[in-house]
């Protein structure tokens, strides 16, 4: 029998740690011989990032003990931080050390150190028998984050420090080189300022030899998102020239379709697809959620390999017919997965889910189109209140927290999310809204938020948040916003410009562009707000930290000290014009999103106890109309 207590006051077991422990996913998977290594989240060990392998046994096991950290900072998000190989029967692993940023070569025993300090590495690609690793260099030549170059280079293997330079600086940003079967060319992809990924890229080829690249596919208003050569020398990219991004070969689509075959390039190395042996290639695809598919070019015909998966990440790696990617959907968390190319046969080869809690307090999504303004469709996910020992007062109406994702040009992955059922699991709704700008979508969706961050998708929050009040699914009083990064940027403009919001939680955000802009953040987006918002006079009129003083409800405000992404400073600014009470933690150690298990559990209470202030029981007479 179900115990009857208000919304936002339910007992759960879904507790802060243990979704704090669930944090992160597994990333970067790729064959070593037969074995599947990845890299895997370690929130209870600082928030490193641990490489494991899979014995041939099925067993796991960390490679290399704490504190080593096998994360890359190049663009500061970072990209693929190793690669590995047998080479004549023998173990060759290089891997990127967060500490220091410099390459390791690892064969069994203790890693060693094959650059020096200063230069970051990623996206590597090993060459033995060339004696050398090809990856991206970055290195700062003065004190500015933009005063940096960027060119592609090989470090040799054999520890002398050697280093050779195999493009020019003259591109602003580059990925890392993709060697032909052959071993004549190599092909990657470059951009320039004000572009970012998603705006335009170029892939060019060039002889390994010598001679200049050749520019074969992009340009200003095409996004090339990943290269790669099949086995027979065609040359495979993602672009989205004819407004989605789709598969080509040497210039010819492969299945016009009108879903998306990549993504946003917001790390290097990211891989939505992979070329098999016999010419077929597996695809990470969809229109929003994403899926495993296997892509037969000669019918254009996909066969699903998702194995009940809903959603993929943008790592992939095939050996033969085996085909591993990393999956999950909203009742099971992210895999290691691995499909039979031959048989269709899917399972779980690492990190395999376990339920952390009883299935029944798992929130359900209901994956929704709502009407925005001008009658613009805006999709979100809906995850209404779910705890199976207890059922709110008759007639009471839940709250609802709108969570905006980052980016912003990204999307809210359609995967079982622990902080979310932290709150559903309590009598707090959220809905994930991929507002105008998101990926996933197509290039036209993705394009509404040029010239209006700070518009567009708040008034896409808003709508969806006032359409379930509207339609009886949500408390229209009890209404709250939560957002990180670009998402902290429209929770914090949302309450600067709306009156929807009885509360927000804000999360390492953006509130000053004029300071993002003039040094305050990092070389890749040191420019994206000439996209995103325009001219400079527009900063000044949609910055939060200019209109502070307009909020007028309570908030959480959540800040690495360590953020060069969005600096401390902005949060400074800003509450040094709030009027209203709020609550202001930061996180030493942690920088642009929280990794360590601590961190995640002090932000996850600290934003309950705000809703439990600010969603204090109603009567049904209190109900907002």
């Amino acid at each position: 029998m179900n115990r009857v207590l208000p919304y936002g006051t339910w007992p759960s077991p879904v507790t802060a740690d243990l979704a704090a422990a669930h944090d992160g996913r597994p990333d970067h998977v790729a064959f070593v011989g037969d074995e599947v290594w990845w890299t895997a989240p370690r929130p209870a060990e600082d928030g490193r990032r641990a490489l494991v392998r899979r014995r041939p046994d099925g067993t796991e096991e960390a490679v290399l003990p704490a504190p080593w950290n096998v994360r890359s900072r190049v663009h500061e998000y970072g990209g693929t931080p190793w690669a590995g190989t047998l080479h004549e029967g023998q173990l060759l692993v290089v891997f990127v050390h967060f500490a220091d940023q410099r390459l390791y070569r690892y064969d069994g025993g203790e890693p060693r150190p094959l650059t020096s300090a200063g230069p970051r590495w990623a996206d590597p690609v090993l060459l033995p028998e060339r004696g050398e690793v090809w990856c991206v260099k970055e290195e700062f030549t003065g004190p500015a984050p933009t005063d940096v170059r960027r060119v592609l280079a090989a470090v040799a293997l054999d520890g002398s420090g050697a280093v050779r330079e195999l493009t020019d600086d003259t591109r602003r940003f580059v990925t890392g080189p993709r060697l032909s079967p052959d071993g004549r060319r190599m092909a990657w992809l470059a951009w320039d300022h004000p572009r970012m990924p998603w705006d335009g890229t170029d892939l060019l080829v060039a002889d390994v030899d010598g001679g200049p690249p050749r520019v074969v596919a992009g340009g200003p208003r095409e996004s090339v998102a990943q290269v790669e050569w099949a086995p027979d020398g065609g040359l495979l990219y993602v672009s989205d020239r004819d407004g989605w991004w789709n598969l080509y070969r040497d210039g010819r689509r492969l299945h016009p379709r009108e879903e998306e075959f990549g993504g946003p390039l917001w790390t290097l190395g990211q891989r939505w697809f992979a070329p098999l042996d016999d010419g077929r290639i597996a695809v990470v695809h969809g229109r929003g959620a994403a899926a495993l598919g296997l892509l037969d070019p000669a019918t254009g015909e996909i066969t699903e390999l998702g194995g009940g998966r809903t959603e993929f990440a943008a790592t992939l790696a095939v050996r033969g017919e085996r085909v591993v990617g990393v999956g999950a959907s909203p009742s099971r968390g992210y895999e290691v997965v691995e499909a039979d190319a031959a048989s269709g046969r899917v399972r779980a080869i690492g990190a395999a889910h376990r339920d952390a809690v009883a299935p029944q307090y798992v929130p359900r999504p209901v994956v929704r189109t709502f009407a925005g303004p001008d009658g613009r469709e805006i999709h979100a996910q809906v995850y209404p209140p779910r705890n199976p020992e207890h059922t709110a007062p008759e007639g009471e109406l839940p709250p609802f927290v709108v969570w905006a994702h980052g980016g912003p040009t990204s999307r809210a992955p359609l995967v079982l999310d622990l902080e979310v059922a932290y709150f559903t699991s309590r009598g707090i709704g959220v809905v994930e809204v991929d507002y105008g700008g998101s990926t996933g979508y197509g290039r036209a969706y993705r394009e509404r938020l040029r010239g209006r961050w700070g518009v567009a998708d708040v008034e896409d929050c808003a709508a969806v948040a006032l359409a379930l009040a509207d339609e009886g699914t949500a408390d229209r009083a009890r209404l709250a916003i939560r957002g990180g990064s670009a998402g902290g940027w429209t929770a914090a403009v949302s309450l600067t410009a709306t009156d929807v919001y009885a509360c927000a939680a804000i999360r390492y955000p953006v509130l000053d562009p004029a300071a993002f802009a003039d040094g305050g953040t990092h070389d890749l987006e040191s420019r994206y707000l000439d996209g995103l918002i325009g001219p400079r006079e527009r900063f000044a009129q949609r910055s939060p930290a200019d209109h502070a003083d307009r909020v007028r409800v309570p908030f959480l405000l959540l800040q690495g000290l360590d953020d060069v992404i969005c600096p401390p400073a902005q949060s400074a600014r800003f509450l040094a014009r709030v009027d209203v009470p709020y609550t202001y933690l930061t996180f030493e150690g942690e920088g642009h999103g929280f990794r360590r298990a601590d961190t995640n559990v002090r932000a996850l209470e600290a934003e309950l106890a705000l809703y439990i202030q600010v969603f204090a029981p109603r009567t049904t007479k209190e109900q907002a109309p």
